[in-house]
């Protein structure tokens, strides 16, 4: 019989698309009761997930420091089966829960150690060396403890045991796509679309850049929240963003409803060592919407999706422009690339039959 898990963040808004959409909706579905500790404005119930709201800290600091421990007092009290935690700063924490003697897995979104190497708040690159290597420490010593590891990746995955790793792809959930409506607009250019956080690891000042060497009729539409207020001048500031629309976050269902809407996405990240080899989750949202992708040319991404997009530096705004131009001067080729990503999607690479993992998961942490 089903039990009760509660699913704690304290990073990420409770309606993630990991978190929320995928997995607390695939558990509810199989008939558990899902509690949800992240932060929010108020606790109420949303598609059977009872949401418990974490105050929104006053600074990143604050939040490492402070609400760790109240999500974890908040999670006790819920007496759950199963505690399912998905940041690496609320490790500590688990760890309690499982000296507690509670069944606890650890859900890995990136490789956090070499994320860090990104992060310029920590501090200068000897300190953020220094910490990814604490990380790297503290990550492997406490696989010891939780019950399970749920990773993103197969190559995140290489970093823990695995009889006790689970591989939890972030496919797209196909459903759910075919179920929205295309956006209604009056559609006299053709339109490139990125959607995602807008920051400038992501390449976005390169694609708006690459708006000026196109000569045809293009509009760029953006989704997602801006990095910093600085950054998002600097963009504004560029002359290709008199081809771009900025249309705010936009939730998940709405999210693909403009991606229907469209003719070619993009992902175009910078050659850092946590994207290297990770599996975007925009290309495969991009490939269920049938659209062609123009992508970094980092070898990985070649190699998993060399037949299914197109291929650029990230650094060079031209190089990105000569593929988008390929893709509309040669509409064939543009519908065929969308059509095979489709299709791939279709059979295999879709949250319905990735979900199952999970499902198996909790069945055996349930007997």
């Amino acid at each position: 019989m089903p039990g009760k898990v509660c699913m704690i963040t304290t990073v990420h808004q409770p309606f993630d698309t990991r978190i929320f959409h995928k997995e607390a909706k695939t558990l509810v579905k199989a008939g558990y009761e899902v509690v949800l500790i992240a932060q929010h404005s108020k606790n109420e119930v949303v598609d059977g997930i009872r949401i418990i709201a974490l105050p929104k800290p006053k600074n990143r600091f604050s939040r490492i420091l402070f609400l760790g421990w109240k999500a974890y007092k908040l999670a006790l009290k819920q007496n759950a089966d199963i505690y399912h935690f998905h940041d690496p700063e609320f490790i500590f924490f688990g760890i309690l829960l499982k000296l507690y003697g509670k069944k606890v897995i650890y859900d890995v979104h990136e490789d956090v150690p070499k994320q860090i190497l990104n992060k310029e708040w920590i501090g200068n690159k000897g300190i953020r060396v220094l910490t990814s290597f604490l990380m790297n420490i503290l990550e492997r010593f406490s696989v010891i403890f939780f019950t399970n590891i749920v990773v993103a990746t197969e190559n995140i995955s290489k970093r823990f045991p695995n009889k006790k790793t689970v591989i939890l792809r972030n496919f797209p959930v196909l459903n759910v796509i075919n179920s929205v409506s295309n956006v209604n607009h009056n559609k006299r250019k053709s339109i490139l679309i990125y959607a995602g956080g807008l920051t400038r690891i992501r390449g976005i000042k390169e694609i708006i850049q690459a708006m000026v060497y196109i000569n045809q009729q293009i509009e760029l539409w953006l989704l997602g929240n801006w990095e910093s207020k600085q950054y998002k001048e600097e963009c504004e500031a560029l002359l290709g963003w008199n081809k771009t629309k900025y249309f705010g976050f936009k939730p998940l269902e709405e999210a693909y409803s403009f991606m229907k809407s469209v003719d070619i996405g993009i992902s175009i990240l910078f050659p850092v060592k946590n994207y290297l080899t990770s599996l975007p989750v925009k290309t495969y949202e991009y490939m269920a919407c049938s659209l062609p992708v123009v992508m970094s040319d980092f070898p990985y991404w070649k190699e998993i999706f060399g037949r299914l997009a197109l291929f650029a530096d990230p650094y060079n705004p031209k190089s990105i422009a000569q593929q988008i131009l390929f893709l509309l001067e040669n509409k064939d080729k543009a519908v065929e690339l969308g059509r095979k990503g489709r299709e791939l999607v279709e059979k295999q690479y879709n949250w319905e039959i990735e979900s199952q993992k999970l499902i198996e998961l909790y069945s055996k942490l349930s007997r």
